[in-house]
């Protein structure tokens, strides 16, 4: 049996959401605030230690929901439909097989289809038809009572905000379901809080909340009270085993001594207190005893210690926040787990489904650490829960983390990814879906090099904002320099503050599109437009045919191709699009006999395209990206630029687009730059593209004297060097988007 579906509504930016949870092990992750914490406290409210009272504030409520209660208050509309129920909500979907004992679950099973093993759970916070009507009435009378006082009187927020449990009410229920449309029928259900059904015999909850106790301060005992805790409950398990008796002997004899070594050291005392008399003999005589509890003393009296070298052990707090952190999950974790076993009462069962909830464990710890924990934590869980350590019960798990390396380690099917949709809605995807879509596309091998780049290099993608993939060590090494360059000329929103990774692909950003689309992330791809020229030759039946591409500069008068097999692909659809419907001229560039699929090869295409042009989405039903101006991700390349005289050139690489605006910057500091060879070219006035093929010895020597030989002036760094016109523009965009 397990939770195989989440559905919330209405809870915080869980507006319209659902999770789907794995068997074992489910590792949320995404950035800030997408709702991994609104999760765990709609899971604690509804079904874990806070559901015994009503935990629920006004705030809770989503924001575009408490718009909508405010205008079913404030416009008085009489037509409310009988069955309102509106409100937060938690729908559970429980999977069960025919190995399950379903004792517990009988008076769930809506109907006698025996294929049908689904049963679904509702819990619902919500205002019905008859508490709308009394919100209306008493909202009303509020109102006029503090206008007759000349009183400011609340808006309908503040007045719900202070009385919402008075006219919101929790539910529980167990909802008909559709297995052939998947779809729940909330107008059949049974009532569980009428039923005799006891929900915690079904579902059993616990969280390890990420605010855990863990300082290292002198007087810090964080460990010493787990270890408590443990015990109570090894005590409530074993309290005949051997290794307790022995405990608890030993505490006994232990008094025995102490209580002769108080008479002594409590004479003085003892003597004083007997002068007091009382009404009969021996009334004012007093004795101090031991009674050591063997509960209590591990509370106060024990301190965990940890070996620092074989002759020496320090005391926890000596130990840094990390391991403290690692040490306490373990303890916590280790006592949830006898909790679920139902360690401390022999007579009862672990619940049908255990669910832990662990948030963000990697808090305080290193990188090697966080590697080391979700390597483990999997196996740990799975041998507490299948009768090693005692009973065996059904334990799901879900880990939330921000960490790279949590996330890298972790089963790819195992990840959900939370993001935001709108500033109200936050969605999950499974990263398995992911795997679909190349599967479906026949790109498998593309998933794989995917799947191992984001393990070894780049996890860091599912956290971030924005992100600039490059081809190679030249922009890598000159971006961060070219990004402080614009926020220096454009003060706001500064790059350098933003959430960006710098991501190097090689030629190969192609292979990323269908995760940036899938994770929705703001992408900038700076790519060469590597003109060529294609020479053609007549074959045997007179028939022109296509000889071989040879590399050239975008102003040679026989250019008419691209070889850049990302722009090839991103612009597939913009090219139909444009000869379609925008720009009859980039059509008519066209080869005539050439194949529509090589169409968008041509050179002129590109030159044509401006900056909207470049900026794409991805059309789910083409399976292609289109030109859209609210696109998540622009394309750049070189483009046609004038240097400080005022000269026009189109460039094909990089270094050819930089060399024709700073020219004189590389002849100001010809003794510096050891990268370029020949470099008496620049003097003579050859053209940036013979530079670039010319004079370049190492690309990633060139970028770093770049930076060697740039010069502060009136407190702007790199200010003797421009950024070439097509970067400038894609650095600009991802600023403001």
């Amino acid at each position: 049996m397990k939770i195989s579906r989440l559905k919330v509504d209405n809870y915080r930016l869980l507006k319209k959401f659902e999770v789907d949870l794995e068997k074992e092990l489910s590792v949320v992750i995404g950035k800030n605030n997408c709702g991994k914490t609104s999760l765990l406290s709609i899971l604690d409210k509804f079904i874990g230690k806070r559901a015994t009272t009503n935990a629920f504030t006004y705030d809770d409520f989503n924001i575009d929901f408490q718009k909508e209660i405010q205008q079913l208050v404030e416009n008085d509309i009489d037509d409310v439909a009988e069955n309102l129920s509106l409100g937060i909500s938690l729908t559970i979907f429980i999977e069960y097989d025919e190995s399950d004992n379903l004792a517990n679950i009988s008076k769930l099973m809506m109907d006698l289809d025996p294929d049908n093993n689904t049963i679904v759970i509702k819990f619902e916070y919500v205002l019905l038809k008859e508490d709308l009507l009394k919100v209306r009435v008493e909202y009303k009378q509020y109102k006029n009572e503090l206008e007759k006082g000349n009183k400011r009187r609340k808006t309908i927020n503040e007045f719900l905000k202070d009385n919402h449990k008075k006219y919101f009410k929790i539910f529980k229920k167990a909802l008909s379901y559709d297995r052939t449309t998947f779809v729940e029928d909330q107008n059949d259900f049974v009532n569980l809080g009428k039923e005799n059904v006891l929900l915690e015999k079904i579902i059993s909850f616990k969280l390890i909340s990420a605010r855990r106790n863990v300082t290292n301060n002198d007087s810090d005992k964080t460990l010493s009270v787990l270890s408590s805790k443990y015990y109570e409950k090894k005590e409530d398990k074993d309290n005949k085993s051997e290794k307790i008796q022995d405990f608890k002997e030993t505490l006994r004899n232990t008094d025995s001594d102490l209580n002769e070594i108080y008479d002594g050291l409590f004479a003085d005392v003892i003597d004083k207190v007997k002068r007091f008399g009382g009404i009969n003999k021996g009334d004012s005589v007093i004795k101090i005893a031991s009674t050591l509890q063997h509960r209590e003393l591990l509370k106060g009296n024990t301190t965990v210690m940890y070996d620092h070298n074989t002759e020496h052990s320090l005391p926890e707090n000596y130990n840094g926040l990390g391991y403290l952190n690692l040490i306490t999950m373990i303890f916590e974790i280790e006592i949830l787990l006898s909790e679920f076993r139902m360690e401390s009462s022999e007579n009862q069962t672990p619940a049908d489904i255990n669910l832990l909830f662990i948030e963000e464990p990697e808090a305080h710890t290193h990188p090697q650490m966080q590697y080391v924990f979700i390597n483990n934590i999997k196996e740990i869980l799975r041998q507490s829960s299948s009768g090693g350590d005692g009973k065996s019960f059904n334990l799901q798990t879900i880990i939330t983390t921000h960490s790279c390396q949590i996330t890298s380690e972790s089963n790819f099917n195992d990840i959900k990814y939370f993001y935001k949709s709108s500033s109200s809605q936050v969605n999950s995807k499974n990263l398995r879906d992911l795997q679909k879509q190349y599967e479906q596309d026949g790109e498998i091998q593309s998933f794989k090099f995917l799947k191992q780049y984001l393990t070894l290099n780049r996890a860091e993608l599912f956290f971030v904002d924005k992100a600039i993939f490059i081809e190679g060590d030249t922009e890598r090494i000159l971006l961060p320099a070219m990004m402080k360059k614009i926020d220096q000329e454009y003060k706001d929103n500064p790059l350098l503050s933003q959430n960006i990774s710098i991501v190097e692909v090689g030629a190969y950003s192609q292979v990323f599109e269908k995760f940036i689309n899938f994770i929705g992330m703001k992408s900038l791809i700076i790519t060469d437009i590597d003109s060529a020229k294609k020479n053609y030759e007549i074959d045997s039946d007179g028939n022109k045919k296509e000889k071989n591409t040879e590399k050239c500069s975008v102003s040679d008068k026989d250019a008419n191709a691209t070889t850049n097999s990302s722009l090839k692909y991103f612009f597939a659809a913009t090219y139909d699009y444009f000869n379609k419907f925008e720009n009859s001229e980039v059509a008519a560039t066209a080869e005539p006999e050439a194949p529509v699929s090589n169409k968008v090869n041509e050179l002129g295409f590109y030159l044509k395209l401006d900056l909207t042009n470049k900026l794409l989405r991805k059309d789910v039903e083409l399976k292609q990206w289109v030109p859209d101006e609210n696109g998540i991700m622009l394309v750049i390349y070189q483009v046609t630029e004038s240097d400080s005289k005022g000269d026009l050139y189109s460039a094909r690489s990089f270094e050819d687009s930089f060399f024709h605006l700073n020219r004189q910057f590389i002849i100001d500091n010809k003794d510096n730059f050891r990268s370029l060879k020949k470099i008496k070219y620049f003097e003579e006035g050859k053209d940036p593209y013979f530079l670039a093929e010319n004079c370049v010895d190492k690309k990633p020597n060139f970028a770093m004297e770049i930076l060697l030989n740039s010069k502060e002036e009136n407190g702007l760094e790199f200010s003797n060097w421009e950024i070439p016109l097509y970067i400038k523009e894609g650095l600009l965009w991802l600023k403001n988007s």
